[in-house]
């Protein structure tokens, strides 16, 4: 396919991943509008997601449907695939070949079906285009463009636009918290769907501790499903955080976070909402691998075990008896990392 073929073209993108991965696909947002800036550009997304996507300027329009709720059978991905049908897009681009995602856009009528699918879809592909697993996520998805003919992949990272409701809510939230114009704010998101990628809460609150002592005032992000890790973490800390565990929407989790100077993080999709809002972060990195998922951005520290543990050399496990990838990184290294990172950009997360 070449570039002219989207200029002035109805496209659908469609993904139904997870929230990291539905942020790095923001940079092919940016790079597919500058290919095509007269272009009428919808993206099918989750509901519970959509707030990464709702607000982008980038994109006309956004559609979701309800993947494990309402939406969650055969029936109604039909359902959806009709309702596609109706609208008379000219190009489909699919950014990944999961089956869900698959199947809506095999059964989507178009008239040019592009992008990646799931094997069994294939035969429905006009364009077909591989992903490049070698490259960082953000980066492959880019590299679809490529393969359709778009030569210029500039992109401005990772990006969410918090809507305006958003941005006062987060307002709201930390001036009823205490915390003020003058105030130095960091965050941590010490969850993850992926028990190995935690480290140890106890770890964490000497962190927050250690920062508290130096005059930060110190926040704990992160879902209603991180309230247990987080109460554990605070249990054991000296100083006293707020708590913001399951307070916050996606649109309002990305609003706060701008307001921090600094998230310490471990590999998860809250890191990747920080990063959309150029916050530094340190990233603590076990069982996965940064390379390929890893923050895009460069006001980042990538934090590992020393010397790192080769148990996942083949793969990411979600299970492991000894978790040496973790056990062995230290609080030392993550203050090294978190003032390294305050000290380089500190002013300019402040705005000044």
């Amino acid at each position: 396919m070449l570039k002219a073929e989207l200029a002035g073209k109805r496209i659908l993108v469609a993904f139904l991943m997870h929230l990291g991965d539905l942020i790095l696909t923001t940079p092919f947002i940016y790079a597919l509008r500058q290919a095509a800036p007269d272009a009428h550009i919808t993206f099918l997304a989750d509901e519970k997601l959509k707030d990464v996507v709702l607000h982008n300027p980038y994109l006309d329009e956004v559609i979701t449907i309800d993947k494990k709720g309402r939406d969650d059978s055969l029936l109604a991905l039909v359902a959806c695939a009709r309702r596609l049908s109706r609208m008379d897009f000219d190009v489909l681009i699919n950014l990944h070949p999961n089956e869900r995602c698959s199947f809506i856009c095999a059964l989507t009528k178009t008239k040019v079906r592009a992008g990646t699918c799931h094997r069994l879809f294939k035969p429905f592909w006009d364009i077909f285009t591989p992903l490049d697993r070698t490259k960082h996520a953000a980066d492959m998805y880019l590299d679809v463009l490529a393969q359709l003919g778009v030569e210029n992949l500039h992109n401005e990272g990772l990006q969410i636009f918090p809507g305006e409701d958003h941005l006062r809510q987060a307002e709201d939230y930390w001036r009823a918290h205490g915390i003020f114009r003058s105030d130095k704010l960091i965050g941590f998101n010490i969850g993850s769907a992926v028990v190995t990628k935690r480290w140890a809460p106890e770890r964490f609150a000497k962190v927050a501790d250690a920062l508290a002592k130096e005059g930060y005032k110190t926040v704990f992000f992160g879902g209603t499903m991180d309230e247990e890790t987080v109460k554990e973490a605070v249990g054991h800390m000296k100083s006293i955080p707020i708590v913001s565990t399951g307070s916050f929407t996606l649109g309002t989790l990305a609003a706060a976070m701008g307001r921090c100077s600094l998230l310490i993080t471990n590999d998860s999709g809250p890191m990747h909402v920080a990063i959309s809002q150029k916050v530094p972060v340190a990233a603590l990195y076990g069982p996965s691998h940064p390379e390929l998922y890893g923050p895009y951005t460069d006001r980042a520290a990538v934090v590992t075990a020393q010397p790192p543990c080769t148990g996942c050399a083949g793969g990411m496990k979600h299970k492991c008896d000894d978790m040496q990838c973790m056990e062995r990184l230290t609080v030392e290294q993550v203050l090294e990392a978190a003032h390294l990172l305050l000290k380089r950009y500190e002013k300019r997360t402040d705005g000044e």
